[in-house]
C-alpha cells in the first residue's frame, strides 16, 4: 500500500537508483536491503521528497565489519570519550597507577581502566559499553548503582564488556575508573568503548581499537 494520508508515497533516490516503496505492513512500513556487491560510493547521496501533508519517518544504515582492534576513534564536537589502561601497584604509601607504556602485565596483576567523558551539552539516557580483552576478568561482578566524580550510573558486568547506564550526563568532564584482573596470558584485542544515546542514536562516540599483551610471569 503506497497511499499516504493527504498525499502520495514519498520519492526516495539512493545514488542513481529510485527506491520502490512496496509495503507489506498495514502501517505502511517498508524496508529495502542492499547486499555488499550492490553498494557503491554514489549511494552515500540520498534524495527524499515527501509528497504527503503529514511527516514521514525513516532511517538509513550503512553497515560494515572491521576487526575490533582496527576500529578508529570517533568523537563529536558535543561529546567525546577516551580510554586508558594502567597497572595498579600497591605499596605502603598506597595505590599507584603506572602507564602500560612503562611497564608490562602478567597473570595476577590488577589493571585500572580509566574512562574520560567530555560533554559540552547535557545528555539524557546514555549507554556506555566498555569492551575488555579476553585475558582480563572483572573485579566487580555484581550489578549496582554507583557514584563517582560527580557522575551517577548503573554498572552491569557481562561476559565481554562492562555496561554503564546514565540517566543524566550534564555538561562537564568526568573521569571514572574500575578494575580488572589479568587472568590469562596472550596478545588480545582490547575492543572499543562506545557511548551512545539510547533515544537519539545519532549521538554516538567511541574510542579507537587497541591490543594488550599479557604475560604468564
Amino acid at each position: 500500500d503506497q497511499e499516504f494520508i493527504n498525499g502520495e508515497a514519498p520519492k526516495i533516490k539512493i545514488g542513481n537508483q529510485k527506491l520502490n516503496l512496496e509495503s507489506e505492513h498495514e502501517s505502511g512500513y517498508s524496508k529495502k536491503t542492499f547486499t555488499a556487491e550492490e553498494i557503491t560510493p554514489e549511494m552515500a547521496t540520498v534524495e527524499i521528497k515527501n509528497n504527503s501533508d503529514s511527516p514521514q519517518y525513516g532511517a538509513m544504515y550503512w553497515q560494515y565489519f572491521e576487526e575490533s582492534d582496527e576500529v578508529e576513534a570517533n568523537n563529536q564536537t558535543e561529546l567525546s570519550i577516551d580510554k586508558k589502561l594502567f597497572k595498579k601497584v600497591e605499596s605502603n604509601e598506597g595505590s599507584t597507577l603506572v602507564s602500560l607504556e612503562k611497564t608490562s602485565l602478567k597473570i595476577g596483576d590488577l589493571v585500572t581502566v580509566r574512562l574520560v567523558i567530555k560533554a559540552k551539552e547535557n545528555f539524557s539516557f546514555m549507554h556506555l559499553k566498555d569492551m575488555r580483552a579476553a585475558g582480563l576478568e572483572p573485579v566487580d561482578v555484581l550489578s549496582t548503582y554507583k557514584w563517582q566524580d560527580g557522575l551517577g550510573y548503573y554498572q552491569s558486568t557481562k561476559d565481554v564488556a562492562t555496561h554503564f547506564f546514565f540517566d543524566e550526563i550534564t555538561k562537564g568532564t568526568y573521569v571514572f575508573e574500575y578494575d580488572l584482573r589479568v587472568n590469562n596470558p596472550g596478545n588480545f584485542s582490547n575492543g572499543i568503548s562506545q557511548l551512545q544515546s539510547m533515544y537519539a542514536p545519532e549521538f554516538k562516540v567511541q574510542t579507537e581499537g587497541s591490543r594488550v599483551k599479557l604475560k604468564k610471569n
